[in-house]
């Protein structure tokens, strides 16, 4: 390429490159405002999303998730679109790093999930067993979330109904969280748990991903080419800096 088609497509590429993190960083900006208002307002969030999102969705602390997810988006949209748009070989450097690391730790869940679910599961049951039987019902917040997982995924516990037994709740109540509860009879061999549903929301989640494994696919395959394409962009951006 002559050095006049070479200096277009590098800005080209670089004007892309400040427009994709824009967006990036207004997306980040708009993620880390909505999940500051859900951790704010949880209530007036489940309201207004809670019939439009899915169960799974549910199952984690909403607010937490989104300042989370937020706040990596408007680094990396601020790293990528101030790198290109100043030139900068150690702003864009530190964009490639941070999307690589990203990129390897989704690859690494991805493979432990798949792996390990098993492993999984006995962490959780080790954390979240515990915190079940002495925070349900004291923690307004954690009560909250399991409220809303258990009504909208159709389970109790996060491995079955044993998980509230000997709780904080049951001690105070003398019964399991009333959306373990349901109007019919199981045919249970103990008559005070009659009506308890058995399912733990460990398993139903699992079971719905599986059911949607296509559309989680297919998503987890998209957002890997932007992040690969990012990756691309922004040290041929780097290397043609070298150049310049």
């Amino acid at each position: 390429l002559s050095p006049g088609a070479t200096m277009g497509c590098f800005t080209f590429i670089k004007v892309m490159m400040i427009l994709f993190n824009l967006a990036i960083f207004l997306g980040g900006g708009t993620l880390l405002g909505v999940g500051v208002w859900a951790k704010m307002d949880g209530q007036s969030f489940l309201n207004i999303f809670g019939t439009l999102s899915s169960s799974v969705l549910q199952v984690v602390n909403v607010s937490y998730f989104l300042i989370v997810i937020g706040a990596i988006l408007l680094v990396i949209g601020f790293l990528g679109c101030c790198g290109a748009q100043k030139e900068s070989k150690c702003l864009l450097m530190m964009f490639f790093s941070v999307v690589l690391i990203i990129f390897i730790a989704e690859i690494a869940a991805a493979v432990v999930a798949l792996v390990y679910t098993g492993l999984a599961e006995t962490l959780l049951t080790a954390v979240v067993t515990p915190l079940l039987k002495e925070k349900y019902g004291v923690d307004g917040t954690l009560t909250q979330v399991w409220n809303v997982t258990m009504r909208e995924v159709h389970c109790c516990g996060l491995n079955n109904y044993t998980d509230f037994t000997g709780s904080y709740w049951y001690q105070e109540h003398e019964s399991y969280p009333v959306p373990c509860l349901v109007g019919g009879s199981l045919p249970l061999a103990r008559p005070h748990l009659r009506g308890c549903l058995l399912q733990g929301c460990f398993d139903q989640i699992l079971e719905e991903i599986k059911t949607n494994a296509g559309v989680v696919g297919g998503v987890a395959a998209g957002i890997a080419a932007l992040e690969i394409a990012a990756m691309a962009v922004s040290m041929y951006l780097y290397c043609q800096l070298d150049q310049k």
